[in-house]
């Protein structure tokens, strides 16, 4: 196989790739949602350049040698960069062969159980428990998380005495009933105050206590894994992380019980396949990270159903046009359907997805492209 054009479709918080081979079958992908455009930029300098033109036969190898070109430039931005690429070539090939993405990583199209993901600080307990109720009933979600401290808080609350308040308000809103709780603290707690939550969490039944501490420090949060082992509550982590040798550390010190990576921070199917496989071999369970309705979704539940190391459920994002204005008008078909708390993956070829015209008409367009 051989790219011989990408395409870039952007503005600042969500970006498309189309890639096109020398045969001319094309296949879409996505760079990693905010900052789009600049990540875009990234793609044509840094990326582009070491992918066109090539005969690739070994695609994980072919992406490991973008990061190698651009050794003086290891970061997020790369990393969001190669995955736009990358994810747009894995449709390609499912396009080709004529069948979903999931196939080609030996799984097989069918039914995910979702969990439904808030994203809200400033809402009320109250509301957020009702919230959840309304969902329960209107999409039969079985699983829901929400979130607790504020973000990258520094031990603080989003305002005083939220997290106190949230805890029992959502167990009790689903008291009695066979439902999972999640919580999030995205980065707020010191490993004390992270040990403290996490026990009350487990006291109201919450199962999933997701980035207790800053992510970057990995001492702590195995600390707090620790302290809670002997609870029926695991300590999770790693959406942030897009270097594999620190995937690599935090997996084998046993940093966390549950593995979370993002496919689109992390650079593509084939590296976030590499956490999975470290995770596998380590008896972890990866439930990735997918906190929008970009198609970051859509290759997680194509993941999923290929993994024997899948966790439990699908994070799926609740949040509307008042929070993600972003997401309107993204698709010409509906990849993101909800039924009886589940998700599907279809038996349409490559990621089964269709971006609709009048958003592309709308984007930031650009090409780079060598000779057929």
């Amino acid at each position: 196989m051989r790219l011989v054009k990408i395409e870039t479709f952007a503005n600042e918080f969500v970006g498309f790739v189309r890639v096109t081979d020398a045969s001319g079958q094309t296949g879409w992908g996505q760079v990693s949602t905010y900052h789009s455009d600049v990540t875009c930029e990234i793609l044509h300098r840094q990326v582009a350049p070491h992918v066109l033109g090539l005969e690739i036969a070994d695609q994980d190898d072919c992406f490991a040698r973008v990061f190698e070109r651009e050794h003086k430039f290891p970061g997020s931005y790369l990393c969001r960069a190669v995955g736009g690429v990358e994810t747009a070539l894995w449709d390609l090939r499912g396009k080709a062969e004529g069948v979903p993405v999931t196939v080609l990583l030996g799984g097989t199209p069918g039914p995910l159980r979702a969990y439904a993901s808030s994203m809200k600080r400033d809402i009320t307990p109250e509301d957020e428990a009702e919230r959840f109720r309304r969902l329960r009933g209107e999409y039969g979600f079985t699983a829901f998380k929400y979130r607790i401290g504020a973000e990258c808080g520094r031990g603080q609350d989003e305002w005083e005495g939220r997290t106190e308040a949230i805890i029992p308000a959502i167990a009790g809103a689903f008291k009695g009933e066979d439902v999972s709780l999640l919580a999030d603290a995205n980065s707020c707690y010191g490993t004390e105050a992270a040990i403290h939550y996490g026990r009350m969490l487990a006291d109201h039944g919450v199962s999933h206590f997701e980035e207790p501490c800053p992510y970057w420090e990995l001492e702590q949060t195995r600390e707090v894994t620790q302290a809670l082992a002997d609870l029926p509550i695991d300590v999770t982590g790693g959406e942030q992380d897009c270097f594999l040798p620190v995937w690599k550390r935090m997996i084998e010190m046993r940093a966390v019980d549950i593995v979370q990576p993002d496919i689109l921070y992390l650079g593509g199917i084939g590296r976030t396949l590499q956490v999975a496989r470290m995770a596998e071999a380590a008896g972890l369970p990866v439930t990735p990270h997918a906190a929008n309705l970009g198609l970051v979704t859509l290759f997680t539940m194509h993941l999923l159903r290929a993994l024997p190391n899948a966790g439990k459920y699908l994070e799926f994002s609740i949040e509307g046009l008042d929070y993600y204005p972003w997401q309107t008008g993204l698709y010409a078909n509906d990849p993101y359907r909800i039924e009886d708390g589940m998700a599907t993956v279809t038996d349409a070829p490559g990621w089964g997805v269709e971006i609709a015209p009048e958003w592309l008409a709308k984007s930031i367009y650009k090409a780079s492209e060598v000779d057929a």
